[in-house]
């Protein structure tokens, strides 16, 4: 099959446009599967997230992924207790030896725990379903940008400034050196439902005719089937950790091209957008429509590890029929649904992982998942596995 990471670059076969009434703005609603040009637009929750540029951090100490830094430690405020940064050494000083970076491996799931989960989702009944609900299996987090580093705690775990710059929804206490256990002690996040602790990211996207940022005002985490039969989803395991995309891909993305922004709207219209930007790259939204991005994750896994080497060969894409021998567990299939608050210019934009060649190609995302267990087993159970549509609380309808 074709590269699954690219199904979701211009929108979503089979996706139906509903209006749902919410608190900030009008909802696109995706369907299942990929969306067809013709057909109709995404679903996108238009959160209305504030932009907050998040100055440079002071220099992390490394988390237990990694080698720890060797120069003084001071407490870290606003970190908890357990959280460490490095001093800055004074001037003439000895200079600080450079921290290596971590080498890549197969973290192993915790065995006990991941079989306490399935003993407990196996045994949940499912609850009562309201008159009205619809029938996407799916439920949801709605989430606002919460603040931007050049960290990927999963690529580049212990090593702040490692990274091209992210732009991280959710978990507020997200940076280089966050571990799974630091997402349950660091609960704030800019996510609803609050059960959702988990860390998502992207790339930050730049205005090119400014270098200004562009960050999303609208960020929906999608935790989905993909299948006509969803009766064998599992829960996802605590501290499991996903990529989709690829950051060094970079390749023009002109009109029509696979992994392209795209123009979304209600009503008619044209998804590539009316015009293009003068390097072909990206689209120029007519009104009302705006910058959106779709981006499609793994739904099979294997059942033993949390990350991988390359931190994709612990998951894969199933089909309609099976996951692979090697991947048995099916998983929802997380999808961010974004949107940026633009609607495009002659200049264009350009991606933190691609800022020479100014394609959408490199565009990718990361989840960092971590739930409140029986919330994550309650929605997979009654949601996902009963083929019913939930929002940010449960049944929607």
């Amino acid at each position: 099959m074709s590269d699954p990471t690219e199904m979701f670059g211009r929108g979503v076969p089979q996706a139906r446009h509903r209006r749902r009434p919410r608190r900030v703005a009008v909802v696109l609603l995706a369907g299942v599967a990929v969306m067809a040009v013709a057909g109709s637009a995404v679903a996108v929750s238009l959160v209305g997230g504030n932009a907050k540029d998040t100055p440079a951090p002071a220099l992390a100490g490394a988390s237990a992924a990694g080698p720890s830094a060797a120069s003084p430690d001071v407490p870290n405020p606003g970190a908890g207790p357990s959280r460490k940064v490095t001093a800055l050494p004074s001037p003439g000083a000895t200079p600080v030896k450079p921290v290596a970076a971590p080498r890549a491996g197969w973290v192993p799931v915790d065995r006990a725990a991941w079989q306490k989960q399935v003993a407990t989702y196996q045994a949940r009944k499912v609850d009562p379903v309201p008159a009205g609900v619809g029938d996407l299996p799916e439920f949801r987090a709605d989430c606002e940008f919460s603040h931007r580093r050049a960290d990927d705690p999963i690529v580049f775990p212990g090593l702040p400034g490692a990274s091209h710059m992210h732009s991280f929804h959710g978990n507020k206490g997200l940076d280089a050196g966050t571990t799974a256990g630091d997402l349950m002690k660091f609960t704030a996040s800019t996510c609803k439902p609050a059960q959702d602790h988990s860390a998502y990211w992207v790339p930050t996207l730049y205005d090119n005719a400014t270098g200004a940022p562009v960050e999303t005002t609208g960020f929906r985490v999608y935790y989905r089937s993909l299948r006509r039969d969803s009766s064998d989803v599992m829960p996802m395991p605590n501290g499991l950790r996903l990529i989709a995309g690829d950051a060094k891909k970079k390749v023009p993305t002109p009109r029509g091209a696979q992994g392209q922004f795209y123009c979304a709207f209600y009503g008619p219209g044209d998804l590539d957008g009316v015009a293009r930007s003068t390097n072909g790259n990206w689209p120029i939204c007519g009104k009302p429509a705006t910058l959106h991005f779709m981006l499609q994750f793994p739904d099979c896994w294997d059942g033993k590890h949390l990350d991988s080497p390359s931190h994709k060969d612990h998951v894969a894409y199933g089909d309609e029929k099976r996951c692979p021998s090697t991947h048995p567990v099916r998983i929802p299939a997380i999808t961010f649904d974004i949107q940026y608050g633009v609607k495009g210019t002659r200049a264009g934009y350009y991606l933190s992982s691609d800022p020479q060649g100014k394609s959408a190609s490199s565009m990718h995302g990361d989840a960092f998942v971590m739930w409140d267990a029986d919330a994550m087993n309650k929605r997979t159970k009654n949601c996902v596995r009963e083929r019913r549509t939930c929002d940010n609380d449960g049944y929607y309808s």
